[in-house]
């Protein structure tokens, strides 16, 4: 992970930039693009509008240069945080964080998938979940293992809200439009800590958020309960909380700024404890898992590869 951070053009969390690129030039040829972008400006679906739309112009191809839009906050006024626990650092440790990457292939996947269908509790995870309770899974089992006293376990899981609206916001709609599905189970039932529990609960709570949930997303309710939820896993510290984020559905192998597609992509650390970011590989069947872990706990996720 550390040669991997050589190739960008600042620490990822390290300097007040809204944006920063790095391009570096190979001995053999070969070429790698790092960047940096700001969070409080845009989100992943967002980036990857900003890198097509910049690649495209790079190949001059004027037809295929999307046009962003900038009206995310006709649909989503901005809220009054004051007063709240809701701030830009939430989730953010100082604590020693160490990524690993875990490679899921299509023959695992589609073997954890199963494991959910054939549990006849829900009829299709979609690969995603399937990975995701996978690893929340092991998460707990490894809080567990270490007598962490916790009240609860959590999952959240950010949702791209612009296809799930009523009607559906482009997809090139610019700047920061998701919401965490969050999944919650109380440490002591234990019964219901199965893998395949925590995959129906993760996919149940993950299509509840429709255009009725969004609606309500506008009410000062949600708010306030958002941030209570917010001190009980940051301020108080009564849930363990694994974090997730899929990058699956982005269409970033097909980048291409002249000279091919990428071989290659991929994330680097972020100083967020118990996140993992899913990516789809190369071929599009299998996952890779970008996990965060804390670097007492690299020994007890070996299993995972």
């Amino acid at each position: 992970m550390e040669r991997l951070k050589q190739y960008l053009p600042m620490e990822p969390y390290g300097e007040a930039v809204l944006l920063a690129v790095q391009i570096n030039f190979f001995s053999c040829g070969g070429t790698a693009i790092g960047m940096c972008l700001s969070h409080k400006i845009a989100d992943g679906t967002s980036l990857v509008t900003f890198i097509n739309a910049w690649a495209s112009t790079c190949r001059g191809v004027s037809d295929q240069i999307v046009q962003p839009r900038f009206d995310l906050a006709q649909h989503f006024p901005p809220k009054d945080l004051s007063g709240t626990s809701l701030t830009p650092n939430i989730g953010l440790t100082s604590e020693k964080i160490v990524t690993k990457r875990f490679i899921f292939d299509k023959e695992r996947v589609a073997a954890l998938r199963e494991a959910v269908i054939g549990s006849q509790l829900i009829k299709t995870p979609t690969r995603v979940e399937a990975v995701s309770a996978y690893i929340w899974k092991h998460f707990m089992e490894v809080a567990k293992g270490k007598m962490i006293k916790k009240k609860m376990f959590g999952a959240l899981h950010a949702v791209n809200l612009r296809p799930r609206t009523s009607p559906p916001l482009s997809q090139h709609a610019f700047g920061n439009c998701w919401t965490p599905a969050i999944a919650l189970f109380t440490a002591d039932d234990n019964n219901k800590h199965e893998y395949e529990d925590l995959a129906k609960e993760l996919g149940k709570v993950i299509r509840e958020i429709d255009s009725d949930y969004i609606e309500q997303m506008q009410n000062e309710e949600y708010l306030i309960n958002l941030s209570k939820l917010n001190d009980l896993v940051y301020v108080d510290g009564e849930v363990e909380v694994c974090n997730f984020s899929s990058w699956c559905r982005f269409p970033i192998y097909e980048v291409n700024y002249g000279w091919g597609k990428p071989l290659w992509v991929c994330t680097t650390t972020l100083p967020i404890k118990n996140l993992a970011i899913l990516m789809s590989t190369k071929t599009g069947d299998g996952i890779e898992a970008w996990v965060n872990m804390l670097e007492d706990d690299v020994d007890k996720f070996d299993f995972l590869g």
